[in-house]
């Protein structure tokens, strides 16, 4: 099989995600560590300007964003299951909750403490990547409305484990507790310092959660360089895809669109239709560096239209 490789750095929440799904698969898998901020040349000759972090690469095909990252995680290491039987909709639906409401809140508790001490070039970064200014003075104003609501939402899970389910939907984790461990991770990491931080003070069922979840690591990394994953995928031939002839947006193979996430990072990646289902839009792009490759994106938070 070919190896999976995630571009990624460490303090990403978002690949904290993808790292602890790794480890509850105790799965291998190749780390390529890329900048936090732009520049990214080593990834864009890959997604062909999608920004955000992680990517995860596999050959000459490109994945972005974590809805489709989980998916494509579960497609070729299925067992154990992160989508539990008769309840994958919940599961895919809970996280994509969790990542477009709990992770925002979340984000403004962190950067309500840190923003003072960011670098510039990070604020800048930031502020250009989400469309709204990410000024430190305003970030401080903001925290407590963010911790508030934070604190409303993680209000939730903690109701969902308190009849003793170990984990959100049962038994057995699911790609909804890998998205939640995601915010929790990210305050804990960054304001805990190992110790109580709010609001896990009031969440003794959620904390003792996402310490089930920090057991199962990250699975078996092993870093590789960024000019190593660029010839991998010069070398390699993207997956056969298909285009649904049915689906409702009436676009077609071969015809050039252009995909654009629809929250933050709204940069739009242009080439070949090639794959069009109801859970992902797959393009086939050429760049000089990569050859040929396919960057496939998940349906529900991107936008795609003809170029």
């Amino acid at each position: 099989m070919t190896d999976m490789i995630l571009h990624h750095y460490p303090n990403s929440p978002f690949s904290e995600k993808v790292r602890v799904a790794f480890g509850l698969k105790k799965a291998a898998w190749k780390s390529v560590v890329i900048p936090n901020i732009l520049p990214k040349p080593d990834l864009m000759p890959l997604t062909g300007g999608y920004r955000k972090t992680p990517v995860m690469q596999v050959g000459a095909d490109i994945y972005c964003d974590t809805q489709l990252i989980m998916l494509e995680i579960e497609k070729r290491l299925p067992s154990p299951s992160l989508l539990p039987p008769g309840k994958e909709g919940e599961a895919r639906a809970l996280a994509m909750w969790i990542d477009r409401n709990i992770f925002w809140a979340a984000v403004g508790v962190v950067m309500g403490a840190l923003g003072d001490k960011l670098p510039e070039a990070f604020l800048k970064d930031r502020s250009e990547f989400s469309g709204r200014p990410f000024e430190p003075a305003r970030l401080k104003a903001a925290a407590p409305m963010a911790l508030q609501q934070t604190y409303a939402q993680l209000v939730l899970a903690e109701e969902m484990l308190a009849d003793g389910r170990p984990y959100l939907l049962g038994t057995a984790p699911s790609v909804a507790d890998c998205a939640l461990y995601n915010p929790v991770w990210f305050i804990k990491e960054r304001l805990g310092g190992g110790k109580p931080v709010q609001p896990f003070d009031r969440l003794p069922l959620l904390t003792a959660w996402s310490e089930r979840l920090k057991a199962a690591g990250s699975g078996t990394p092993t870093e590789i360089s960024a000019a190593d994953a660029l010839a991998i995928a010069r070398e390699a031939t993207p997956a056969a895809t298909s285009v649904d002839a049915a689906d409702p947006s009436g676009l077609t193979a071969g015809r050039t669109v252009s995909v654009t996430p629809d929250d933050t990072g709204k940069v739009p990646v242009s080439g070949v239709l090639v794959g069009l289902t109801n859970d992902r839009i797959s393009i086939q792009r050429h760049d000089e560096r990569v050859g040929d490759v396919a960057v496939h994106f998940p349906r529900a938070g991107f936008i795609v239209a003809p170029a």
